[in-house]
């Protein structure tokens, strides 16, 4: 797997590096040792999988919050979207900048987001399949969010909301904590 290092402090894209010979391909998504090596988290309790029907479904911006803060290692199995993240911690070089990437199930990258950062996506195409390993269980208590159009962080998004839910349409704006 190759690390690479995004504009967001801790945010990190990877990338297989697969073996291919006459009978196909394989990779690596995962690998403890190789995760430890690049000072990220190895230890996932949960795996989820989303299905999103319509191209331009948006999910987001949703975070965990303390003390129940998790970091996410997000991967599209089918498809194609727009992946962003916004760094919502106080103390980070980068505290509310946003970037957004291209995961799709051709280029199979992965991308890690940290704990204190808000994540969501956009759908490319129809019919996609994303795959997230999460570092902590669900807390319905923590979850939250903020408004995928919030001027706060002009977040530049591919294409018109073709479809999001009533929860995350009414997330509120975000507002510096002190």
């Amino acid at each position: 797997m190759r690390f690479m290092q995004t504009s967001l402090h801790e945010a990190v894209l990877i990338e297989p590096t697969p073996f291919e010979d006459e009978r196909g391909r394989f990779e690596r998504s995962f690998c403890t040792r190789e995760f430890e090596a690049a000072g990220l988290a190895t230890r996932f309790v949960q795996h989820s999988q989303s299905w999103s029907r319509a191209r331009g479904t948006l999910r987001g911006m949703h975070l965990q919050k303390p003390p129940h803060g998790e970091i996410k290692l997000v991967r599209c199995l089918r498809g194609e979207i727009w992946d962003v993240i916004i760094d919502l911690r106080k103390d980070s070089p980068t505290f509310l900048r946003w970037e957004g990437f291209e995961l799709s199930a051709g280029n199979r990258r992965q991308l890690y987001v940290p704990e204190g950062f808000a994540h969501g996506f956009q759908t490319l195409r129809a019919d996609v399949e994303i795959g997230y390993m999460i570092s902590a269980p669900y807390a319905p208590e923590s979850a939250s969010g903020w408004r995928h159009d919030d001027p706060a962080f002009g977040i530049s998004w591919p294409s018109p909301v073709a479809a999001i839910s009533a929860r995350d349409r009414s997330w509120p704006d975000f507002r510096c904590p002190d």
